[in-house]
């Protein structure tokens, strides 16, 4: 097969992901798709139904040799698709507006790479991944009794990045990436009547001071060792009805540290601060916690052989001075085997990931895969 005829086989079966896109752990038709697709590749074995919808591909050389899988994702967003194209999502209020399409496109790439040059040595594995948009994935990979035996030696993923330039790369040793997680504050004492807000247990004064006090925790600096940021997303109190004293109030805030012990360390002053307020005032309460995401940390061996591909593939690396603040369940995976992720450049004028009007540009597909295939021939060689 050419490298057009390739291209187009890729760009083909992209469209056809994106036209069917499904949510975080409802992924069974879009991995079905895959392991269909890449039947003409002839693996050696194939695990179904990891951690639900995950699917795992291996192509065994036969020989004694390092395990190396590479990771993508297959789960897209409750976003509804803007963009006039002929195969834009055909599932109203859903669409992959993070790229995952292109992400399996690079895959299948790598896959039908391998199937007409399969490694010297050990194996390769390609592993799907099911509802990383929600930080769970991985986990449930991790958990389960697959994981025994796909385990890798070394793994590696990558990530589309709009607003660099398309084919460039950019990574760093160590930290890549935020760690993150979402909180759910509740305050809870009892209304009143308006007229007699001093018969009444309103939450209003803790609410007001959590928010101000939380936004500005990062500036603590002698609490934390690097970068965190508290953003507050939503604040709710009581009823919209002018003769009620509130009783309940919510408040949710997205905590984000380069740091994994700053993220412990953060999420403890915040409960902290809650309870305090809450005892202050005479509140019950609870803290819970959504899409908890560990730190992206890139082993430096696996990041040499990182570095050595792109040099091969003669692609572009840019080493990054700072890791990004957006989170990736990736890092899940860091303290199991030799992990690096790194940024795919997506082009200037690509609108942000997770806007409506995005859409994963086809001609970086093969960028993708080439590196992966470079990486590979690097530690199996």
């Amino acid at each position: 097969m050419t490298q057009d005829q390739l291209q187009q086989l890729l760009t083909d079966f992209r469209h056809q992901l994106h036209q069917h896109p499904e949510l975080s752990g409802q992924e069974a038709d879009t991995a079905q798709r895959v392991a269909d697709f890449l039947q003409d590749t002839a693996p050696d074995h194939v695990y179904k139904n990891i951690a639900g919808n995950g699917l795992a591909v291996v192509y065994d050389s036969g020989q004694p040799g390092p395990k190396v899988m590479f990771r993508c994702e297959l789960d897209a967003l409750p976003i509804a698709e803007t963009n006039a194209l002929a195969y834009a999502s055909a599932t109203a209020n859903v669409s992959h507006k993070c790229g995952h399409d292109g992400h399996m496109a690079i895959m299948c790439g790598l896959a039908y790479l391998l199937a007409e040059d399969r490694p010297a040595k050990g194996k390769v594995i390609l592993l799907f991944q099911p509802a990383e948009e929600t930080g769970e994935g991985a986990k449930q990979i991790l958990q389960g009794p697959s994981w025994q035996e796909i385990q890798p030696d070394y793994l590696f993923a990558l990530h589309n990045i709009p607003g660099m330039t398309k084919h460039v790369l950019c990574s760093r040793p160590g930290i890549f990436a935020a760690a993150s997680k979402g909180v759910t504050i509740t305050l809870t004492g009892h209304t009143a009547h308006a007229a007699h807000p001093e018969q009444g247990k309103s939450p209003a004064a803790a609410l007001s001071y959590l928010i101000d006090y939380l936004s500005k925790l990062p500036q603590q600096s002698s609490a934390f060792h690097d970068f965190t940021l508290v953003t507050i997303i939503h604040a709710l109190l009581g009823e919209v009805a002018f003769g009620i004293t509130p009783g309940y109030a919510e408040l949710r805030a997205t905590l984000r540290s380069y740091r994994n012990e700053d993220m412990h360390t953060l999420t403890r002053l915040v409960a902290e601060a809650v309870q305090q307020q809450a005892q202050k005032y005479g509140l019950s309460f609870t803290i819970a916690e959504q899409d908890v995401f560990t730190a992206v940390v890139n082993d430096a061996e696996a990041h040499a052989y990182l570095e050595q591909a792109a040099l091969a593939a003669d692609l572009s690396l840019e080493l990054m001075p700072q890791p990004m603040r957006w989170s990736e369940d990736f890092g899940y995976f860091s303290p199991h085997c030799k992990t690096t992720f790194f940024g795919l450049g997506a082009g200037e004028a690509q609108p942000v990931l997770h806007h409506p009007a995005y859409d994963f540009p086809d001609d970086i597909i093969l960028t993708g895969s080439r590196m992966f295939t470079e990486i590979a021939r690097r530690i199996l060689a």
